[in-house]
């Protein structure tokens, strides 16, 4: 396979994830902790309104992730919302750092990784403007 349908199929995988994360936005938050053991107990630090503003980013990261290329509408918006991700994706890594759960930061790690690689590729030798050589 080239390196444009890697690009696509791993935006494609982040977008995935991205919206599956955006449960926060309906499920009570103490709901969520009691479901998702240890590693989901950081909902418990942010207030209800910080989850939904979280769920929110994560909805139009994933939108951006795909919708401009696919629309091609201002695609050069997938290239930095890979960026905009890969901060999400970072601070999340350091929010497990400052709570002590090293064990559940590889994920974060790995989607942060897959963030960067879009962004890279999408910038770079796939960019939806042609302009890179």
């Amino acid at each position: 396979m080239d390196l444009n349908v890697w690009l696509w199929i791993v935006a494609g995988f982040l977008a995935t994830i991205l919206l599956i994360s955006t449960s926060k936005i309906f499920v009570p938050r103490e709901k969520i902790a009691a479901a998702g053991g240890h590693a989901a107990q950081w909902v418990l630090d942010f207030s209800p309104g910080a989850l939904r503003a979280i769920g929110t980013l994560e909805i139009l990261a994933a939108a951006g992730l795909i919708l401009p290329a696919v629309l091609d509408i201002a695609p050069v918006l997938v290239p930095v919302t890979a960026v905009c991700v890969a901060l999400l994706f970072a601070c999340a890594a350091a929010m497990r750092l400052r709570r002590g759960e090293r064990a559940t930061i590889a994920l974060d790690l790995v989607y942060l990784t897959l963030a960067v690689f879009v962004a890279w590729g999408r910038f770079g030798p796939e960019s939806f403007t042609g302009l890179a050589s």
